[in-house]
């Protein structure tokens, strides 16, 4: 697993604690698993996924309620990741502030990561 002793994975806002929880009370999931799939124009799309077994190879993060888990194959670009709930006139969902995101596409369903390279001396810094 990819993560540093003492630092959480990714970080969960007010905002998005408290839609996690409610979905979690919802429907009896356990939580809510993040990962990434190749898709979109820019060629990766964040997934997430209801979760009723927690895997031990999963990344846990628990907040005020909300349980996020981490898939094993998208940990290293989630790490440090700021999960947000925002809502608009038009529309409501998570959004990911993701300092591993090296562009985006225009409708921001899709992203393109930094390559593995920096994103290992991006974390021997902190």
């Amino acid at each position: 697993m990819f993560a540093i002793p003492g630092k959480q994975a990714v970080t969960i806002t007010p905002k998005a604690e408290a839609q996690i929880a409610k979905l979690m009370t919802k429907d009896g999931h356990l939580g809510l698993r993040i990962g990434v799939k190749k898709g979109g124009c820019a060629g990766m799309e964040y997934t997430m996924d209801y979760v009723n077994e927690i895997d031990a190879n999963d990344e846990l993060v628990e907040q005020n309620g909300a349980r996020v888990m981490i898939a094993p194959m998208a940990q290293m670009f989630l790490f440090g990741t700021e999960i947000d709930y925002e809502t608009s006139l038009l529309e409501s969902g998570f959004k990911f502030n993701n300092p591993n995101v090296s562009d985006a596409c225009g409708c921001g369903e899709s992203i393109k990561f930094k390559d593995i390279e920096e994103l290992q001396a991006d974390a021997a810094k902190t």
